[in-house]
């Protein structure tokens, strides 16, 4: 397919810090792919069914929130979401053959209850596993903003229970958790800095998902990107 179109059954993720704007690029990417000829369903973590919106729900508002929720509470809950997602939607979209976009995945787990909060990260790589059948993006895209940079973004209405109870320290760890995920997956994650106009943040991507196009073999266990 020309003119920056991915074949149909690719699964792509947007991950990173809080307040690298995942959600947005998440929109423009799919934008784009749709207008040079790409079926793409765009969903999101966690959410994207019902059961995974009340999840969100639970996780995310601090409303009434007296005490810390264990790590590993949060990362069965994240991963009970995840599960249904892969389940309902991800799956059956991508044996479709829709490309699929999705805003946050299992490295989440991995930065924020592994390198964040201090879980064992290869026991949340086994959880992550069993909860996704084994799936993995095909191409990972981390938007890398700086803590305190990426914190001052978020509106007061979008502050989650992650941002009200951990410290910046936690933050910066599961930054460093992110950037320690690129580095040891450099095939499937690319780590790009946030920090500029969206617009060129969103430029790089699609660049970077044109030179995954182009690409003939899929990686091992996934989905070929192809143009």
């Amino acid at each position: 397919m020309s003119g920056g179109g991915v074949r149909g059954g690719a699964f792509i993720t947007i991950d990173g810090p809080d307040g690298g704007g995942k959600t947005t690029q998440a929109e423009r990417l799919a934008g784009h792919l749709r207008e040079h000829g790409t079926t793409v369903h765009l969903t999101r973590e966690p959410g994207g069914t019902w059961l995974g919106e009340r999840i969100r729900e639970l996780l995310l508002d601090r409303t009434g929130s007296t005490a810390p929720t264990d790590p590993l509470a949060d990362a069965m809950l994240f991963n009970a979401a995840r599960r249904q997602l892969v389940r309902e939607v991800i799956a059956p979209a991508l044996a479709a053959g829709e490309t699929v976009i999705c805003a946050r995945f299992a490295d989440s787990t991995l930065a924020y209850q592994g390198y964040g909060a201090g879980l064992d990260v290869e026991m949340l790589r086994d959880l992550n596993d069993r909860a996704t059948d084994g799936l993995h993006p095909d191409l990972t895209v981390i938007l890398d903003v700086p803590v305190e940079a990426g914190l001052a973004r978020k509106a007061p209405g979008d502050v989650t229970r992650f941002e009200a109870e951990y410290d910046l320290d936690f933050h910066r760890r599961v930054r460093d958790g992110f950037g320690a995920i690129a580095a040891a997956e450099p095939e499937r994650v690319v780590v790009v800095d946030a920090t500029r106009d969206i617009a060129d943040v969103g430029d790089e991507i699609v660049g970077l998902v044109r030179a995954r196009a182009t690409h003939d073999e899929p990686p091992a266990g996934g989905v070929r990107i192809n143009g």
